[in-house]
């Protein structure tokens, strides 16, 4: 089964408060989207790469030229809105979308959501991390909801068919992920200053 990955990085970023696009903001010496981007590359489950781009991030599209993946540009109107756009227009089939602001994700953990999807035979997947994960870590809680007796957040990734795209519902899969690389997206200037300490912490810099 081929997989494509779908990157979104065309949001506008409004919580970081910062003049610099949010993929490309630095952890570790570089930019988030290249942390995201090097992990799916080192995953075996992924055969392509697409990234999402749209008016708001400019520089992010400018920067994407020095790597191996296809950009699309979106309306740039919100997170869905623009997926569903993107696997319309290129005609995807099985897609893992994962936002661009996941910096500590890795190769090993891609592969396994990918599995998982497999595994669980329904159409859509989506990854959740536990709520007190978050909020150990000192990060936003979002959206919480109740799955199987706990209570979780959306971690930003997705595997979705995308023949179905246009179906008004699709039977979903939620697989939790106690996991801080899951966990940790970058939203705010605090999350960033968190990222950057776990960074530091992995990799001993």
């Amino acid at each position: 089964m081929k997989v494509t990955a779908l990157v979104m990085a065309g949001g506008k970023g409004k919580r970081m408060a910062l003049s610099e696009e949010k993929p490309l903001l630095q952890i570790g010496g570089k930019a988030i989207i290249e942390h995201v981007l090097l992990a799916l590359q080192k995953a075996t489950k992924i055969q392509d790469i697409v990234v999402t781009v749209s008016d708001y991030t400019p520089k992010t599209a400018a920067f994407l030229t020095h790597f191996p993946v296809k950009v699309i540009k979106t309306p740039g109107r919100e997170y869905v809105s623009d997926m569903g756009f993107a696997v319309r227009i290129l005609k995807l089939s099985t897609v893992l979308t994962i936002a661009a602001d996941l910096p500590l994700i890795t190769a090993p953990i891609i592969d396994d959501i990918v599995d998982a999807y497999l595994r669980c035979g329904k159409a859509a997947l989506a990854v959740a991390v536990p709520f007190e994960l978050r909020e150990k870590l000192g990060l936003g809680v979002g959206y919480a909801f109740d799955w199987e007796g706990k209570r979780v957040v959306y971690a930003g990734i997705n595997v979705n068919d995308g023949r179905r795209i246009n179906d008004a519902e699709l039977e979903q899969e939620i697989y939790v992920l106690d996991k801080v690389e899951v966990a940790l997206n970058v939203n705010t200037v605090e999350e960033l200053c968190i990222a950057q300490e776990k960074f530091n912490q992995v990799y001993k810099t």
